[in-house]
């Protein structure tokens, strides 16, 4: 039998021997996903606000309000179940939507100006 035979698997992998190094590569596994989301966070944000930004430019051409209070309380609500659903703080959520709303609404006042 050779000497590494008669170590146990943990000793034959110093990854999960150390729990130092088994932390590092821990974070780094969950900082390669996060950096993975934030990709997609971003993406998906640009391809939703080019929508907005035709909205914008539609309710500019037929002189449509900029805001719609109605359709924001219910982007509001569903957002907010959607988080539920989630397990994400529904008041994290609600602020978020708020703010992309803001930045949605002065988009459409500089189309229709």
């Amino acid at each position: 039998m050779t000497d590494n035979q008669n170590l146990r698997s943990e000793d034959r992998n110093p990854e999960t021997s150390d729990p130092v190094a088994r932390a590092a590569d821990l974070l780094k596994e969950h900082r390669h996903s996060i950096d993975r989301l934030d990709a997609i966070l971003v993406y998906t944000l640009g391809e939703r606000f080019k929508h907005t930004q035709a909205v914008g430019k539609l309710k500019a051409l037929h002189d449509l309000p900029p805001s719609d209070p109605n359709r924001e309380a219910a982007q509001i609500a569903r957002l907010e179940d959607l988080s539920k659903q989630a397990n994400l703080d529904p008041e994290f959520a609600r602020k978020f939507l708020n703010f992309i709303i803001a930045e949605v609404i002065r988009h459409h006042k500089q189309y229709k100006s």
